[in-house]
């Protein structure tokens, strides 16, 4: 059996990762997605295990200690890792799975799994992330600007991933997010093992 691909999807904060990542999955159902834990609290209808495995720092830190993290970074002073253990076990039935994380952590998984496919999701403009920001009504103005901050920073390491994906028009940027995805299910280098028995059909004698 093919070992499945690791995916990674960026973007900074407002850019509409996690709305385009749902629609993803809707339109590949064999996409995994790995659930990523955190210290912050949740938001308003996020649900423990399904959005994110919440946790309080002390349990994080001993998860660090015990080195079960393929990756962690801090952001906005909350933290966030990914277990590794149900990662690495779902690559290995072939599962194709996909890493919502930060340049931080996408930098970590790609120096431990150099096949990595990754991408990175930009705003249309500074002032339509501002925009999204605003109306999600959670923010302050104060907090908003430093998220923007934070923005610039994370946009400015758009030159580490494959692939970069603009969400202007919602539909179109889906699109290219699953044109990606069956590409790279297309490459040699991942498919192989997936052709295996095909293959061995059509060159035997």
């Amino acid at each position: 059996m093919s070992e499945g691909i690791l995916f990674i999807v960026s973007a900074p904060s407002g850019a509409g990762k996690t709305t385009l990542v749902k629609a993803l999955r809707e339109r590949e159902p064999g996409l995994g997605l790995a659930i990523s834990h955190t210290t912050r609290p949740p938001r308003p209808g996020e649900i423990d295990g399904v959005h994110y495995h919440f946790i309080d720092q002390a349990r994080f830190l001993a998860m660090i200690e015990d080195g079960a993290f393929l990756e962690h970074a801090q952001v906005f002073g909350n933290r966030y890792g990914t277990g590794e253990a149900k990662v690495r076990e779902a690559l290995a039935r072939g599962q194709d799975i996909l890493l919502e994380i930060d340049w931080q952590g996408a930098r970590q998984v790609r120096s431990r799994f150099p096949m990595t496919v990754s991408i990175f999701i930009l705003p249309p403009s500074a002032a339509e992330l501002a925009r999204r920001l605003r109306d999600r009504g959670q923010d302050s103005e104060g907090i908003i600007a430093g998220r923007m901050r934070q923005a610039r920073d994370e946009m400015s390491h758009f030159g580490e991933y494959d692939y970069l994906v603009v969400n202007d028009r919602f539909d179109q940027a889906v699109d290219d997010l699953v044109c990606l995805i069956r590409s790279e299910r297309q490459r040699l280098a991942h498919g192989a093992g997936r052709w295996q028995g095909l293959l061995a059909g059509l060159l035997a004698d």
